[in-house]
Order: structure tokens, then sequence, then C-alpha cells
């Protein structure tokens, strides 16, 4: 994707990936950034990074009339990036529905009714692409993350599904798959973890070299080579978690 050509829209873009995507994007030349949030207010921070290029807007994206209203304000969009996410702990017994169907709203349906409002606007506007923030636990189960890894393996397969029904419209769809980054949503959980800022700049040279699958931190990049190689023995590695 030429990226100075770029017209993106950005969701959960008021901390955390969501942020930095804004950043690595800008930096990258793009044109003009949409950063959505579920409150405008919280945008703040990522309009400042460049108030010429960057527009805030308001959207849930659960919230299924706003989400189709969206393309009303951001017609010229030729990128969609769908960042936002909620986490949930809990096992599989134990984890209330609520909290699965939270999960899913976001990370599953959020993603789907953005992909619906978009890709036409992308296809009128010449085609571009879509990128979808997933995570390593879309390939492999980390009990205490039940809900979450639910959502993300079906919102995996459901970015196979969009990628092979938009290719004829000139539309590429990209999976990202990061291991543990430093963010709020896994503030409480001790290990290892990337800054979103490398995450964040390694989505956009991925997209740039047209990657369909994305491994953007050492972390997600070691496990999938050995998931490929092997993917019962990482299943029951993270099993033991």
């Amino acid at each position: 994707m030429e990226i100075k050509k770029v017209i993106a829209v950005v969701t959960g873009a008021n901390r955390g990936i969501g942020r930095e995507l804004v950043r690595a994007l800008l930096d990258a030349g793009v044109k003009k950034v949409y950063a959505t949030a579920r409150d405008v207010n919280s945008l703040t921070a990522t309009q400042a990074l460049d108030p010429r290029r960057v527009h805030a807007l308001q959207v849930d994206v659960t919230d299924r009339q706003r989400v189709m209203a969206l393309p009303e304000a951001a017609g010229d969009v030729n990128l969609l990036v769908n960042n936002a996410g909620v986490l949930d702990f809990g096992n599989i017994l134990d984890v209330p529905l609520a909290a699965i169907t939270h999960d899913f709203e976001t990370n599953f349906y959020g993603k789907l009714l953005m992909a619906r409002a978009f890709a036409p606007v992308i296809e009128r506007n010449g085609g571009g692409a879509i990128v979808n923030m997933l995570s390593l636990v879309s390939l492999v189960s980390a009990p205490g993350f039940a809900a979450y890894n639910a959502s993300k393996a079906a919102a995996w397969s459901m970015t196979l599904s969009l990628r092979a029904n938009l290719a004829a419209r000139g539309i590429t769809v990209h999976g990202v798959f990061p291991g543990a980054v430093d963010t709020d949503m896994l503030a409480g959980v001790d290990m290892p973890k990337t800054s979103p800022a490398d995450v964040a700049r390694a989505v956009v040279s991925g997209l740039q070299e047209n990657r369909e699958d994305i491994f953007p931190d050492p972390m997600s990049t070691q496990v999938y080579a050995a998931w490929r190689q092997d993917h019962k023995a990482v299943e029951k590695q993270f099993a033991a978690m």
C-alpha cells in the first residue's frame, strides 16, 4: 500500500496501541487519520500529535447505528484499522456469560460492523486495506483469558472471510497477532511486554510490505514459529500458564 496516499480511520485511538498506530501512520506520511473513541474528549492527546491531519470522531464500535453513520463523516477513507478491543479475565467454566458477550461485542462484532460500514467506502475510493488487530491467543488459548481468546479466534476467522470476499474489490485484509504488549489492558499481568510504539511501527511496516499476517513483536514471532512446527506443543505450553 502506498502509505502517502492513505486516509485512515483508527478505532480505539485514545490510548495504548491505538494512539501509537496513529503516530506511526503520521510518521510514515499518511494524508489524514480519523481517530475514534467512545469518548471524543479522550482523544485530545491523540489529536495533538498533528492537529492538521488528525480528526477526532466519537464512535462506540458496538453501536450499530453510529457505526453505519460514520462513513458520512469519513467518506474519503481507504484504510480501516480495527484496533478497539476489551479483555475480561476468567476461565471458560467460571467467566460470566455477560463477560463473554462483552468481549465478543467489541472484539468480533465491532470489527465486523466497521468492516461492513467501510468496505463500500474503500472500494469507492479506488481500493485500499483493512487491518484487524487480533492477538497471539487467536491461535492458542491462554486459559485465564477465555472470553478474550474466543472473541479473538472468532475475529481471526472473520478476517479470513473478509480477505476472501474483498480481494476482488481491491481491498486487502491484514491480521495482526501481537503477544504481550505494555498497555492498560495487561497492567496487572507480570510478564515481558513489548511497547505499543514498537507494535504500531511493525504494523505499518507490515502494511507497506503487504503482509497479510503480521507478527509485530518478539513473543509473537517466536510463538508463531513454534506453533507452525508443533501446534500441540504450544497448546500444552499455554494451557499450563
